[in-house]
């Protein structure tokens, strides 16, 4: 071996080669496909009540038309006939039951002029709802406008709304973009109405429960629940600015009976069965005290329903009260009632 040691000396270390992997052809990529980010800040709402099929004729309309006509008719005729005999024993007697009856002649007119006007003004409510839906689904400007000026002339004779209206009218101008425009709307018209329409279907439930309660037969028992829950339907009416009369009542109670079959019925889920039970409620209260709170739970439901078609402006889902909120609001207060 050599002792000396080693001089030093400078090594090049050339990089590793690269291997060379197969080239693979090019080739098409099917079944991708590209979905549009969600708006997070958006959320689609629909109309309450559906939008009808095509009219056909309806032969049960031609009927009771026809039938009205002729008790119509066969009522002048016996007006006629009633005013004559009086004329025939006193002048005086034929007078006063002329201006009797074209005093009740005139009541009628009134009637029948302020139920038809009652009947459009719920048809310019659904025409409202559809154009402010469209809006906040889409953003559709024309809509917007449409929605909101259908708003104001729908409050414009509200004195509860004229401070919304003139902060409505100072800020609209500056807002171009339709969603935002009805939901200003919403805000300063619709919104604040919430509160009061929650009072009003919260003690409607309570009355109820109480009412079930106290009732002696069933058959009372129906008879006060349909004339609470038509009461009720009358009151979220006039607050959301529908002018309800009689066939524009039972015109309302048919649209929520038909919003309640399409968004899942009237009958109570399963969850809102077990929170009762669950707390023993039904069970320390009396069989009776039950039945009125089971009432009352479907009463609020049809609140709820009744809210959403008497709405000017859809809610959002997220903004929308539960069914379970109020529930535990009237079973919280039931127990004090049953202590008192």
């Amino acid at each position: 071996m050599n002792d000396q040691p080693r001089t030093p000396a400078a090594f090049v270390i050339a990089p590793a080669e690269p291997e060379e992997s197969p080239q693979r052809p090019p080739r098409a990529i099917s079944g991708l496909r590209i979905e549009p980010e969600a708006d997070d800040d958006t959320s689609y709402v629909t109309p309450p009540v559906p939008p009808k099929g095509r009219p056909r004729f309806a032969w049960g309309g031609l009927l009771m038309s026809a039938l009205l006509a002729l008790i119509v008719m066969w009522a002048g005729l016996a007006v006629t006939r009633l005013i004559e005999d009086f004329f025939a024993r006193a002048p005086l007697l034929g007078w006063l039951a002329t201006g009797i009856a074209a005093a009740a002649g005139l009541a009628a007119l009134v009637i029948i002029a302020r139920e038809i006007w009652a009947l459009a003004r719920l048809r310019r409510i659904a025409h409202i709802q559809a154009d402010a839906a469209h809006a906040i689904n889409t953003g559709d400007g024309e809509a917007a406008k449409r929605a909101v000026s259908g708003l104001a002339a729908l409050y414009a004779r509200r004195a509860d709304a004229q401070l919304g209206l003139k902060e409505l009218r100072q800020y609209e101008g500056d807002i171009l973009d339709g969603r935002q425009r009805v939901r200003l709307a919403e805000r300063y018209l619709v919104g604040w109405r919430d509160a009061e329409a929650h009072r009003i279907v919260a003690h409607a439930a309570r009355r109820i429960t109480l009412l079930t309660t106290v009732a002696p037969t069933p058959a009372l028992d129906i008879l006060l629940v349909a004339a609470q829950n038509l009461r009720m339907i009358r009151e979220l009416a006039t607050l959301y600015g529908g002018r309800p009369s009689a066939l524009a009542t039972l015109r309302l109670a048919r649209m929520v009976v038909s919003h309640l079959a399409v968004t899942g019925g009237i009958a109570l889920s399963d969850n809102l069965i077990q929170h009762v039970l669950g707390k023993g409620l039904l069970g320390r209260l009396s069989a009776r005290f039950g039945e009125g709170t089971v009432n009352g739970i479907l009463t609020a439901r049809v609140g709820l329903a009744a809210r959403d078609v008497c709405r000017p402006v859809p809610q959002e889902p997220s903004a929308k009260e539960t069914l379970s909120g109020l529930m535990k609001e009237l079973v919280s207060s039931a127990p004090e009632r049953q202590a008192q």
